[in-house]
């Protein structure tokens, strides 16, 4: 029987900016994993980017949560050990076109349900393995499970603004540290992906824990709360982060997971 769900961030919480792991994560999830905890990942990140952490860490989830929350991976298929259990798909056509005419010179990739990349130009922070560089119009041919943007030219603050005046009703939406947009289908996010997890692993809401660092993480934190679970914020986060959770730990570089994993 399971004691709890732990559903920890990739980048900024169990990764650093260098891809290697925080001080003391490693051997603190292999002691939750050991205590009875189900610890797993949800991150922004495509599935071909993110089953190397589950590897780095040593861990065999039943779940990975993927492209926040527009798809879950189970255990067990020939993707690595993984198969696509469950993607969330939308026709990005119309969204381009409003995203185009903003930022006509930003970096476009999108995510079909297969998993496969396709994208415009190369940006810094894409894994790009297997990905098929098109024209802009090619992107809008099927449906996608996410869209990402990236406009090294602005900053987060200019996509806050701008996602706000085009009005992006029709999608969730999520902003990174840079002006790097994430978008899914409607109603798509990490913590709807969450909820499908945690039922089918018949673990209480109370027995949640989610950790993470950026503004996507905010829909799984205001789950976990609503749930009687905990929601930790790190420390280098930005301050809506830090105020969305229930607890805020040492930053990312200090070894802030492990020192909540450890006082399990």
């Amino acid at each position: 029987m399971l004691a709890g769900l732990i559903a920890l961030d990739v980048d900024g919480t169990v990764l650093l900016e260098d891809e290697t792991p925080s001080p003391g994560v490693v051997d603190a999830v292999a002691a939750a994993v050991e205590a009875g905890h189900e610890v797993t990942l949800a991150t922004g990140r495509s599935w071909g980017g993110t089953h190397r952490v589950i590897e780095l860490l040593g861990i065999r989830p039943e779940f990975v949560v993927c492209a926040n929350g527009a798809v879950i991976m189970r255990r067990g298929g020939d993707e690595f050990g993984y198969s696509r259990w469950r993607v969330e798909t939308f026709d990005p056509s119309t969204v381009l076109g409003l995203l185009q005419a903003e930022l006509p010179d930003a970096h476009y990739m999108v995510e079909l349900a297969d998993g496969h990349r396709l994208f415009t130009d190369e940006a810094v922070g894409w894994n790009l393995d297997g990905g098929e560089q098109v024209a802009f119009e090619r992107l809008a041919a099927e449906p996608v499970s996410r869209i990402v943007v990236v406009d090294p030219g602005s900053s987060d603050a200019d996509f806050l603004a701008m996602t706000e005046r085009i009005g992006l009703h029709s999608v969730s939406y999520a902003i990174g540290w840079t002006a790097w947009l994430d978008i899914a289908p409607h109603g798509v996010d990490k913590s709807s992906a969450l909820e499908i997890v945690r039922a089918e692993l018949a673990v209480e809401g109370s027995d949640v824990l989610v950790m993470g660092d950026g503004r996507n993480d905010l829909g799984m934190f205001a789950w976990a709360r609503d749930a009687g679970g905990r929601a930790v914020a790190m420390a280098q986060g930005p301050q809506e982060v830090r105020d969305a959770a229930s607890a805020v730990t040492l930053s990312v570089e200090v070894g802030g997971v492990a020192e909540v994993l450890r006082a399990l």
